[in-house]
């Protein structure tokens, strides 16, 4: 992360000096009128937010860095793949719940675009979704 860390700030003042580059070209382009007139606003500020969003970028992945406490295991050169590999809870890939629940989005969503009445039919449909993936695990076949 220190790396990503380097490469944003590099990436921030690259674009901090473009910035200064442009506008000071598009001064010296057009000597004849005045220097407000003379800046092409649209890039200058494009790229002077562009800096200003890869600097905060880069203070957000040092703070990150510094509060982790240390390295990564995939930052360091020496660990295996499943060194940086947590148990992140338990899944069902068998599960068509989702399905479901996308189905009811879909058909709430649908109500409120095309016929009001569409939407309690979607809303129905959602809570018995959600009822049914939170206790998937309590009866039937994967019961426990």
């Amino acid at each position: 992360m220190r790396t990503n860390t380097g490469l944003w700030w590099l990436l921030s003042g690259f674009f901090l000096l473009t910035a200064v580059l442009y506008t000071t070209w598009n001064i010296l382009a057009h000597p004849q009128l005045p220097i407000v007139n003379a800046i092409e606003w649209v890039g200058s500020i494009v790229l002077l937010f562009t800096c200003l969003m890869s600097a905060l970028i880069a203070f957000y992945v040092g703070r990150v860095h510094h509060a982790q406490g240390g390295e990564l295991p995939e930052d360091v050169l020496t660990s295996d793949i499943d060194d940086g590999d947590p148990e992140l809870g338990e899944f069902s890939p068998w599960s068509w719940w989702p399905i479901v629940l996308a189905f009811s989005a879909a058909v709430a969503l649908l109500g409120l675009a095309v016929g009001a009445w569409l939407f309690p039919i979607g809303l129905a449909v959602f809570v018995v979704a959600i009822v049914g993936w939170v206790y998937e695990y309590y009866r039937g076949y994967f019961a426990r």
